[in-house]
């Protein structure tokens, strides 16, 4: 595991380190491009121009300029793959403004950066009790102060849109600086945040992604895994990232399959599909389902085979079949949890449920 930047975001009370450092080792190309890619806290990344010609690596704590003010990051990416990086985030880059480099960061910014990092938890439990006594239908989900502990931007969730005028008030009030609201989504706050996932690794949220795709459960389904909704949940309470990672790969092997997995006659009854492997090119059935024994894998070849004998009117023997490999075949069924809770046509409609059952505990 690479430390850079550990010194930084741990000294400022972020929970958050990086992955190994795949590029440490590249050549220095800082002299085709003044280009630097710039992180600040969890996964906030700007670009900016080295004007001065600073040397910069990665992992250097520098000071930026900020309209108005100044903040302090890291360095992430430098000259060639910083403009190529530049390229490929930036839609319209004629319309992006390049602020400067100042200088690298010394011990009095950085000492000056970990108090206003202190400042953040409090803020943000106070903030959250602001946000409630206005009756305002929306979560601070994070606050994050810049470097010169003069500007915090409020991480904030909402369903709907959210008038927050009379809370910035509050805000400016209450905390003395000024405030910028910005609003993100429920895998956006999981990266703020920060935590372990299910593999024992740091959230890829919360340490390297930077863009977040929606993910419907067909990912889930064309891949053979889990119909359980909360085992292909996130921390976020959405679909894991990770089942787009072997998707392609999933989708690929699928052409080898079947368009449609038939019951196939057998000599002994009919056989139906339980279980799929598509990377093993393997297909389980069981002659009677539930019970023990009676369950067989055959290869795609041999499957294709059976549907054009069936086809034919034979019905093949499989005695030779029954018991290879695994005895008994279970599918984890989940009754409580739909997965396709997650899809975007059903939202709605879950909300209308919401919201009935509300207005029948009032009317109670």
């Amino acid at each position: 595991m690479s430390c850079n930047g550990c010194s930084l975001n741990n000294s400022a009370g972020s929970q958050t380190t990086d992955v190994f450092d795949w590029i440490n080792d590249l050549p220095d190309t800082t002299d085709q491009s003044n280009i630097v890619e710039v992180k600040f806290k969890s996964t906030r990344r700007e670009f900016f121009e080295n004007n001065s010609r600073i040397s910069l690596k990665r992992g250097d704590k520098v000071v930026v300029a900020t309209s108005p003010g100044h903040d302090v990051g890291e360095v992430q990416l430098t000259g060639y793959l910083a403009e190529k990086q530049f390229t490929r985030k930036i839609r319209n880059p004629e319309r992006y403004t390049l602020n400067t480099i100042y200088r690298k960061a010394t011990e009095l910014d950085l000492d000056k950066l970990i108090k206003a990092r202190l400042r953040e938890k409090p803020t943000m439990i106070r903030a959250r009790q602001i946000a409630a006594d206005l009756g305002l239908e929306m979560k601070i989900g994070d606050v994050e102060f810049r470097g010169d502990n003069n500007k915090a931007i409020f991480y904030y969730i909402a369903e709907g849109r959210v008038d927050f005028r009379e809370l910035i008030k509050k805000y400016a009030q209450e905390f003395r600086i000024k405030i910028e609201m910005k609003q993100i989504g429920a895998r956006q706050e999981a990266g703020l945040v920060g935590g372990i996932g299910s593999c024992g690794r740091e959230l890829c949220c919360s340490s390297w992604r930077t863009d977040f795709k929606s993910i419907s459960s067909e990912a889930v389904t064309k891949q053979g895994l889990s119909p359980s909704a909360q085992k292909m949940a996130g921390a976020c309470g959405k679909l894991k990232c990770c089942l787009l990672y072997e998707l392609d790969a999933y989708m690929e092997a699928r052409n080898d399959f079947p368009k449609e997995l038939l019951d196939l006659e057998t000599s002994k009854g009919l056989a139906k599909p339980i279980k799929t492997d598509f990377l093993k090119k393997e297909i389980w059935y069981s002659l009677a389902e539930g019970l023990p024994g009676n369950s067989f894998k055959l290869s795609v070849k041999e499957v294709k085979s059976i549907i054009q004998k069936n086809k034919r009117g034979i019905q093949p023997e499989v005695s030779v079949y029954l018991n290879s490999g695994e005895k008994d075949v279970k599918m984890e069924v989940s009754l409580d949890d739909r997965l396709d809770r997650f899809d975007k046509k059903n939202r709605n409609r879950n909300k209308k449920r919401k919201n009935y059952r509300k207005k029948k505990v009032r009317q109670r």
